[in-house]
């Protein structure tokens, strides 16, 4: 829809509209105006330059955020040369924040110099009461504040702090709203990230994000349906479906559509060769869903299952509800199914109430799971969750011990469950030119694992059929082979 959108023939001296997205595109073309103000005194475009902490669902909201920033006329800066600098956030693990406070620090002598310059925040940590409440006392120079609710309304509040010349501020506690079809400026041309669902419903006790993203709600499969026709007529050919738990999709729709029916349309988009998805959540991964995925062409044969702890004590103590036998199970089912899946996993190290006989528990998983790759965490407090005030909290040296332990015995496994593929050929989307070798170019493989081989930058964005030469640990050295 935004392609087919001009903003010069927005009559701005005329009332907004009341429905969305039309109402933000009036107020893109109103912020247009102080752009091309600022190009007059200045004699060149304002600077603008978005940061992201955290997760994929904050990397795609920045894409948008970016979309809206160049339709108002922005051209893109770094945060040494930028007009304009948003620090998208993440609140998951409570240093975050502070990064955050300190990044600010850095910014305001910048400030103070360039009168013109805004910063903007927006995301999870401004869900925060306490976190808005110490950047309205303490970082009275933050010029826009918002969360992960209205994010749609970016132009907006732009538009706002031109009118207004002060602090604008603008927290929805929760929404049951979205809005899509607003500009977005994607990393990659190839590939790209589409949003089936927005927030949480499951309350593990050690986590922030539903009291901050909200409650689940899905959309509707027709826009997503027709979002993922959009990015293929453009050139993408690999979407990674993005939501806190997507095995839950569909639920709260007023027609139910379980998330298995969903990648099945979306199985018949020509032009999409790629289909990826995170984040799957064990107790509500279908025997549908593991049947779509076994018999599909197009959906990648990796599964990201986090596990967080291997104690069903534990387990019931993070409020999972599924025990370790179950998830062993899962496992067997989804492997007799699908024998060259590779199964990656988040674990949690150091949970109050761990011992010694728990933390083993969680080994015996990762020994009989054999992970290709796992993301381990030392538990972090986090305040406002149920875990922060457990008893029986881990100390420090005992949970840094298990954790050392731990990593040594997944980055062995790994290297073995991945040595596996060494001297086979797989086909690898080159994503970029390796970040270590100019003369290199680095591709993912249909199992997510990185692969680096001799190409230049006109491989970018094509498939490549490569010889897995060598395994590194968690990635490859390969070599391109024929055609």
């Amino acid at each position: 829809m935004y392609n087919e959108i001009n903003l010069d023939k927005i009559d701005i001296n005329a009332d907004p509209p009341a429905e969305e997205p039309a109402r933000q595109f009036y107020f893109m073309a109103k912020c247009r105006r102080w752009v091309r103000d600022f190009e007059k005194t200045n004699g060149r475009l304002p600077k603008a330059c978005v940061t992201t902490f955290g997760c994929q669902m904050n990397a795609r909201d920045s894409e948008k955020l970016r979309g809206v920033l160049r339709e108002i006329g922005y051209a893109p800066g770094t945060e040494e040369d930028a007009d304009f600098i948003i620090y998208n956030t993440c609140t998951v693990r409570e240093n975050a924040n502070t990064r955050v406070y300190g990044r600010l620090g850095q910014l305001k002598p910048g400030k103070k110099k360039n009168p013109n310059m805004m910063i903007g925040l927006c995301g999870c940590m401004m869900q925060e009461p306490e976190a808005v409440e110490k950047l309205k006392k303490s970082y009275r120079f933050v010029d826009i504040i918002f969360g992960t609710h209205n994010i749609y309304k970016f132009a907006e509040l732009i538009a706002a702090r031109f009118e207004s010349g002060q602090m604008v501020i603008d927290i929805w506690k929760d929404t049951d709203q979205i809005v899509e079809n607003l500009p977005n400026e994607r990393k990659y041309s190839f590939k790209s990230g589409v949003n089936i669902m927005f927030g949480c419903n499951n309350f593990c006790s050690y986590c922030i994000v539903p009291y901050v993203r909200g409650r689940e709600r899905s959309r509707e499969p027709k826009e997503i349906l027709r979002e993922i026709e959009r990015l293929a007529s453009d050139g993408v050919s690999e979407i990674m479906l993005l939501g806190q738990n997507v095995n839950s999709y569909g639920k709260t729709l007023e027609t139910p559509v379980t998330f298995a029916e969903l990648l099945k349309e979306i199985e018949k988009v020509d032009g999409i060769r790629r289909i990826r998805f995170m984040t799957s959540h064990p107790k509500d991964l279908s025997d549908e869903l593991i049947e779509v995925m076994a018999d599909s062409k197009k959906i990648c044969r990796h599964l990201h299952l986090p596990v967080q702890s291997g104690s069903t004590d534990i387990l019931s103590r993070m409020n999972r509800r599924y025990t370790k036998e179950q998830y062993l199970k899962l496992v067997e089912k989804i492997r007799k199914a699908m024998p060259d899946i590779s199964l990656t996993t988040d674990i949690i190290v150091g949970f109050p109430g761990e011992t010694e006989a728990d933390f083993e528990e969680t080994l015996d998983v990762v020994r009989k799971v054999r992970y290709d790759s796992a993301f381990t965490f030392i538990y972090s407090k986090r305040t406002g969750t149920p875990a922060a005030v457990m008893e029986n909290q881990v100390p420090e040296e005992v949970i840094k011990n298990r954790f050392d332990r731990l990593l040594k015995e997944v980055q062995e496994i790994a290297a073995k469950a991945c040595v596996v593929h060494e001297g086979t050929t797989k086909e690898a989307l080159v994503e970029n030119i390796s970040e270590h070798d100019e003369n290199m170019v680095t591709g993912r493989l249909g199992n997510n694992l990185l692969v680096h081989f001799a190409g230049d930058a006109s491989l970018i964005g094509k498939y490549i059929n490569v010889y897995l030469k060598e395994c590194k640990g968690f990635y490859y050295i390969g070599e391109k082979t024929e055609e």
